[in-house]
């Protein structure tokens, strides 16, 4: 199977003259992501970013990386903005019953008697918990947490979710999609790279992966977001 590309971070600025930027985390791994020697590109591009040298923002959140690739600030201006990916086995980057949240997305949410309820349009996360936004049925949108008590089938690779409506409690007033503001450009959602935990997963700590149509990238990174409950690895 070929690698799957998540989204792992975005370059939100550069730092002193060596090269270094300041990346915003997509992904629950950032220590495995960005370890020293690992390969990241920037999203569509095949030219590689070694990791030269990678550590948390002291004095706020992100991370500082640095890649071989580039020697001084110059060599790096063209990071800035840009998505920064990484390719990873699925089969081996994923526990048994994980997805990555670009997997997740768009999957038919179910009841038990097979009516649908809608469709995943987006994850979050709260806490340790993943959140599974659900729009376009007839319940018309709510959130849905990844948790047993909720999920009692969890089937992303045939697009599929089951749920126990009753546990949902659905039968409140319907929350309608707020109306788009005219001339507004659509939301980019990254690849998370973090992993959607499901009804297998959901007692789980863990990160999920997916492109921002999804970050997963990946986490669920991913999550990671692939490009990742289950975009970003996560």
């Amino acid at each position: 199977m070929a690698p799957v590309r998540l989204v792992v971070a975005q370059v939100r600025g550069l730092h002193g003259l060596n090269g270094a930027v300041r990346v915003e985390v997509l992904t629950d791994r950032p220590v495995d992501r960005f370890a020293a020697g690992n390969v990241l590109h920037v999203e569509g591009d095949a030219r590689p970013l070694t990791i030269a040298t990678a550590e948390p923002v002291e004095d706020g959140p992100g991370w500082r990386l640095r890649f071989r690739e580039a020697a001084n600030r110059d060599a790096a201006e063209w990071l800035r903005d840009a998505y920064l990916e990484i390719a990873v086995d699925r089969a081996t980057d994923l526990v048994a019953g994980a997805a990555y949240w670009h997997e997740v997305i768009g999957a038919v949410v179910r009841n038990a008697a097979g009516m649908e309820l809608g469709r995943v349009a987006d994850v979050y996360r709260v806490g340790e918990n993943e959140v599974y936004v659900v729009r376009g049925g007839p319940p018309g949108e709510f959130d849905m947490p990844a948790v047993r008590d909720v999920i009692t089938e969890f089937a992303p690779e045939r697009g599929e979710i089951v749920v126990d409506e009753a546990v949902l409690d659905l039968g409140g007033a319907v929350v309608d999609a707020p109306e788009k503001t005219a001339g507004a450009k659509p939301r980019r959602r990254p690849r998370w790279s973090r992993h959607g935990k499901g009804a297998k997963g959901a007692d789980d700590a863990g990160d999920a992966a997916g492109n921002a149509g999804d970050a997963a990238g990946d986490a669920a990174d991913a999550g990671d977001q692939a490009g990742g409950a289950a975009g970003p690895e996560a």
